[in-house]
């Protein structure tokens, strides 16, 4: 019985303060979807004995048949606090219905585009941890992400029925396996978090206290099976022995954690393990529910009516009936409810908008922070002008339209609004990217539903219906003329893989061109492009991930048989030293020269430049050249006048001016810019994008007349010239490279080094998990060689390795490409041929010309 009405839900949008918006996060197969189930079942809205097997949130037929969520999926829940545990919670509230917005999303690395998007529009994290594995290279991914876009995040120790029934660990194992996890997440959190200006700051103007750490003794850590439908957190084994011992609640909390022993004989407590006493945890949260599943698994039935009467749990119809494992779970589901202590941990430790967006807004808002539109969204102000961040497009069951999924971030949106939405490459003061329409309809998202509702107001979570000709992946909806954009997100995956697809039948061309725009709305990460040879690229992170977009072009956007290329890859071309020379090109009328040389930038710059925090583009020119200067070695006043960044505006090569006093400098440098972009997209070599490159200009020549220094006569010479430079530098090529993380038993090691070997794979390290026999293998591996790598690995080690790869980083390939018989000399030519383009690299006499 679902209890709550629409109606409902609309009221509690208005009381902000008990709002929470919330992703849950975590690596692949460690239960999420599972886990939200039992969320979902405390809301009413499936079954309380479905939960766990029903995985309402994987709503495609894909997902529930790879058992894998591939789209995150929004839903809204109604959840009521009792008056005592309204107590914890230290921000403002009113009343005590709560609205909680969640976001299950994806955990395969090859969708984490989805989490970004997800992570956008919420201001907490679940991350959800298996007490099995550890946390794994995904978890820490997607944590980090968390903490750049400031998402307090709580934890949740999954798969603990594994740990008891399959491994069998003892009390103290356990434990530790416990111990073990909260620190690494904690490390994880410290590492990534620059939050320390961050708290000074809020503690400065609010007063608020912004904690990023978690600790169970706080209640910020929960433990449970997700699939059983059990969960606690310290605070619910407090409540019950509180009144036993007479000790305030939070006195105990902090006590059944960490170095705390308790002598059950002399009824004392010690911080130092001692002849007769037992950890607090052991003795008082672990030993309960070992006593439960030895008792049930064993089936001790003496022991078991004692243990009902003891925990107070009161099995109803079938229930009695069941033995062993079946009985083990409605036992426990019914004494420790999971979808309480999660809803109580997500009420009383995630932060409400109001709270959220006070920290947030700056890392938000592109615009001045003090506008009128900056202090509404740090208010969460309803009755400002509308901010909403549209973060994805989710398709409908109207074929070939998207809802505009996003959160309103300021303002409120209702239905037949009249908006200006903006997309990605509008730039404040023009009109580009921009486009003003009324809304059609508001909606709220949940699961495989849809509720109409009237409008929306701040700090919530909404669809809109009739946005989304105007938008292609995400955009800022708002009501002022006056307002920036919401800034991009950043993905911590680049799209490497690429296939080219065709229509099998030619007449069905315009389908596929229509089917491939519409491909490009429904995934945050998959770019579609069209080749100079007339080719449809399709690119995504990986090989399941390009596996699914070709599934739904072909079932769900386009409706037509496809042909699809072997997957192949995108390189980067790059120089390893100056040129040699000064490169000199002429325009077409002989009447402008150029002097360039290239240089390779310096190390671990591009990364910055990709990463986009310290060094960006729109950044302030003497702050640039004073970080260049003093963490790069540049020289100041060079530096200082970087005329743009590319390919794009933003990739990792620069356009530098060297020139001393030159004449009518300024009315050619949009031309020189534009020619820059064109050459940094497509190299000299096989027309990939540049990389790690910096061009100097050290003189220009110009006609004293206008006319004969347009842009015709220097766009083609600047690029020219910039061939001529690269070309000078000794060109290399750079291949894209996964971190694979591999988890193994022993036995299996052997075959993992062969397969990697034979692929180019590097082994960083290998590490066992302790308490365990597993073993985790880290390695880098060619995206290259990467194809066909998971049926290969587990042919090779009897089905018993599994391996998640993650882009990492852009490595060079060694060799040299204009000599005969290397691999980067057969990957150029092999890209050139693909392209259309002649079999061997233009010349330098091309490209350079003689005084």
């Amino acid at each position: 019985m679902v209890n709550f009405t629409i109606d409902q839900i609309r009221a509690i949008m208005d009381k902000k303060e008990n709002i929470r918006n919330m992703s849950v996060i975590a690596h692949v197969d460690h239960g999420k979807s599972t886990l939200t189930d039992s969320l979902v079942s405390k809301a009413g809205i499936i079954a309380g004995s479905k939960a766990g097997e029903a995985r309402f949130t994987d709503t495609r037929k894909d997902e529930q048949e790879r058992c894998i969520t591939i789209k995150s999926t929004a839903i809204s829940l109604y959840y009521e606090l009792s008056e005592e545990d309204l107590q914890w919670i230290s921000q403002d509230t009113k009343g005590s219905g709560f609205l909680i917005n969640l976001i299950d999303s994806p955990g395969h690395v090859d969708f984490s585009s989805e989490v970004t998007a997800a992570l956008r529009v919420t201001d907490g994290a679940l991350v959800v941890v298996d007490c099995v594995s550890g946390v794994c290279v995904q978890t820490e991914t997607v944590l980090r992400q968390a903490i750049s876009e400031r998402i307090k995040p709580i934890v949740f120790m999954n798969k603990m029925d594994r740990a008891l029934l399959e491994l069998q660990l003892e009390q103290e194992d356990l434990y530790q396996t416990f111990q073990r996890i909260v620190e690494s997440v904690n490390v994880i959190i410290a590492t990534y978090s620059v939050e320390d200006d961050l708290r000074n700051i809020l503690l400065k103007i609010f007063g608020l206290i912004v904690k990023l750490e978690i600790d169970p003794q706080t209640g910020t850590v929960g433990f449970g099976s997700g699939l059983h439908g059990w969960a606690f957190s310290l605070k619910q084994f407090a409540e019950m022995y509180a009144k036993k011992f007479n000790i305030q609640l939070k006195k105990l909390m902090k006590r059944l954690w960490g170095d705390n022993f308790y002598n059950a004989k002399t009824k004392k407590w010690s911080d130092k393990k001692e002849n007769s006493n037992v950890r607090a945890f052991n003795l008082f949260v672990l030993d309960p529910i070992y006593k439960v599943f030895d008792a049930i698994m064993h089936s001790k039935t003496e022991q078991i009516e004692a243990l009902k009467t003891k925990c107070n749990v009161k099995l109803k119809g079938d229930d009695k009936e069941k033995v062993e494992k079946q009985l083990l779970k409605a036992f426990m589901r019914t004494w420790l409810p999971a979808g309480d202590t999660l809803l109580q941990m997500i009420t009383i430790h995630l932060p409400s908008p109001v709270t959220a967006q006070k920290y947030r807004c700056e890392l938000l808002y592109e615009g001045p922070h003090d506008d009128a539109i900056a202090v509404a969204i740090k208010n969460c102000d309803s009755e400002g002008p509308l901010m909403m961040y549209v973060s994805k497009m989710v398709p409908t069951s109207d074929k070939g339209r998207f809802y505009a999924f996003g959160r309103v971030f300021a303002g409120t949106v209702a239905t037949g609004q009249k908006v200006r939405i903006m997309g990605p490459n509008f730039v404040f003061g023009q009109k580009k990217d921009l486009a003003i329409k009324p809304i059609q309809r508001t909606i709220l998202m949940m699961g495989r539903y849809t509720e109409a509702i009237e409008d929306v107001p701040c700090g919530n979570i909404a669809g809109l219906v009739g946005v989304d000709n105007f938008l292609v992946k995400t955009g800022t909806l708002t009501t002022s003329d006056q307002a920036h954009n919401m800034k991009q997100m950043k993905f911590s995956v680049s799209p490497v893989v690429r296939v080219a697809v065709e229509a099998k039948n030619p007449s069905d061309l315009p389908k596929l061109v229509e089917g491939l725009k519409r491909l490009a709305k429904s995934d945050p990460m998959v770019l579609c492009m069209i080749e100079e040879s007339g080719e449809h690229i399709i690119a995504g992170a990986g090989e399941l991930h390009l596996e699914i977009c070709l599934k739904d072009l072909e079932e769900d956007h386009a409706q037509i048989p496809i042909r699809k290329s072997d997957p192949v890859v995108s390189y980067r071309e790059s120089v390893i030293e100056e040129s040699d020379r000064m490169c000199l090109s002429k325009s077409p009328n002989k009447h402008n020269r150029l002097f360039m040389r290239a240089a390779p930038l310096p190390e671990e710059l591009p990364e910055k430049i990709d990463e986009g925090k310290e060094i960006f583009p729109r950044q302030d020119a003497k702050l640039r050249g004073r970080y260049l200067a003093d963490h790069h070695g540049f020289d100041v006043n060079e530096a200082r006048k970087i005329w743009c960044f590319g390919p794009e505006g933003t990739g990792p090569n620069l356009l530098i001016d060297c020139t001393k006093a030159v004449q009518y400098l300024n009315e050619i440098k949009d031309s020189v810019v534009a020619g820059f972009q064109w050459a940094s997209k497509e190299g000299v070599l096989c027309e990939e994008n540049m990389r790690g490159i910096r061009f100097n200009i050290y003189d220009v020549t110009l006609h004293a007349d206008a006319i004969h220094r347009g842009g015709g006569q220097i766009i083609p010479t600047a690029r020219r010239c910039l061939y001529a430079c690269q070309l000078t530098a000794k060109p290399r090529l750079f291949e894209p490279m996964y971190l694979v993380q591999i988890q193994c038993p022993e036995s299996a090691v052997g075959g993992i080094y062969g397969v990697l070997n034979k692929r180019r794979g590097q082994v960083n390290e290998t590490t066992n998990n302790p308490g365990t026999p597993i073993f985790n293998v880290n390695a880098f591996l060619p995206v290259n060689e990467s194809f066909g790598f998971t049926a290969d690995l587990r042919s090779n080690t009897g089905g018993q390795a599994f391996p998640q790869c993650v882009f990492d980083h852009w490595q060079m390939f060694q060799g040299d490409p204009f000599e005969e018989g290397t691999k980067p000399y057969d990957v150029v030519l092999a890209t050139r041929k693909r392209k259309g383009l002649s079999e061997i690299v233009p010349p330098l006499d091309k490209f350079y010309d003689k005084l």
